[in-house]
């Protein structure tokens, strides 16, 4: 078990007091093949080198975790490591894909980010998101930090998709970066309406509310990893508004992915079942590995 010093007491509580919330259920939770779990390598590679300075992802030239998708081309990358997390957009043509990805950063670092006092559910940006309710609500550090790249990622995304004469998009991203690449996919889908957009997210805290969690599922094809003990995928709690996206893949202690039904799956040996609550997690999950990819530059 590891803890952050960065969670305030009365956080700490009612976190602890959340595992009273869920009520684990039976439904028809499915462990998947290896050949599909291969099939989420590529992606995996992507988030990682997500977190690569954008003068190399924009060359292709990061080491490994280039090199395992040698055939992508690069079209934008920006951020700075800081305010704006690193982003890179590009093209799979063995996907057949645009790919999205966004820097993420360690467990140490996320875990005050979504526990702080601070924080607080705000609806999304009227500029990006002009029909979107006002019902809509995201943590309000993570929208912040979508709303920093988001005009540069769509225009590299629309310059891709013209350029390769194609309408699928796939956003990935670890940590923060999975929370961004939730919202950016809903924001691509609606700003490209044409887009067949999917997320594959790892380790991703809860980003909104329920019904921003209902909307996104509605906007883009929802894969969200989640490895064994790691605490950032019960963060922030359900008891304070937040709700995940559909598609939960969690990896169990014994290595197994298993594919867990339904929207914040409260199911037996899903993530809820395995981190009741943050004193039962391990940080040291948090970064995989994931079918043998640990995450990072």
């Amino acid at each position: 078990m590891v803890y952050t010093s960065g969670i305030t007491l009365a956080l700490l509580v009612g976190l602890v007091n959340a595992a009273a919330v869920p009520v684990l259920e039976s439904r028809a939770t499915s462990t998947l093949s290896a050949a599909t779990i291969a099939s989420y390598k590529p992606y995996t590679y992507y988030a990682s080198a997500a977190y690569c300075n954008p003068a190399a992802t924009l060359a292709w030239n990061c080491g490994t975790n280039c090199a395992k998708n040698a055939n992508f081309k690069p079209i934008a990358s920006g951020g700075n490591g800081g305010l704006i997390q690193y982003w890179y957009v590009g093209y799979d043509p063995t996907l057949k894909t645009i790919i999205v990805a966004y820097q993420g950063t360690d467990a140490s670092k996320i875990i005050p980010i979504v526990t702080n006092a601070d924080f607080f559910l705000d609806k999304l940006d009227s500029t990006l998101f002009p029909s979107v309710g006002t019902s809509i609500k995201t943590h309000n550090g993570f929208g912040e930090a979508h709303e920093r790249s988001a005009p540069a990622v769509l225009a590299a995304v629309k310059k891709g998709m013209s350029t390769y004469a194609t309408n699928k998009v796939t956003v990935v991203g670890h940590s923060l970066g999975g929370a961004l690449a939730i919202i950016s996919s809903a924001h691509l889908a609606v700003s490209i309406p044409t887009a067949s957009v999917k997320t594959v997210s790892y380790t991703a805290p809860r980003v909104g509310n329920e019904a921003f969690a209902n909307w996104a599922n509605s906007k883009a094809d929802m894969v969200r990893i989640n490895n064994k003990k790691d605490i950032v995928p019960i963060v922030p709690g359900r008891f304070v508004g937040f709700a995940h996206t559909e598609g939960e893949i969690h990896i169990t202690s014994s290595n197994a992915w298993l594919s867990c039904p339904g929207q914040d799956s409260t199911d037996a040996n899903c993530t809820i079942d395995a981190v009741p609550n943050i004193l039962s997690g391990d940080l040291d999950d948090h970064s995989g590995p994931f079918d043998g990819v640990t995450i990072g530059c």
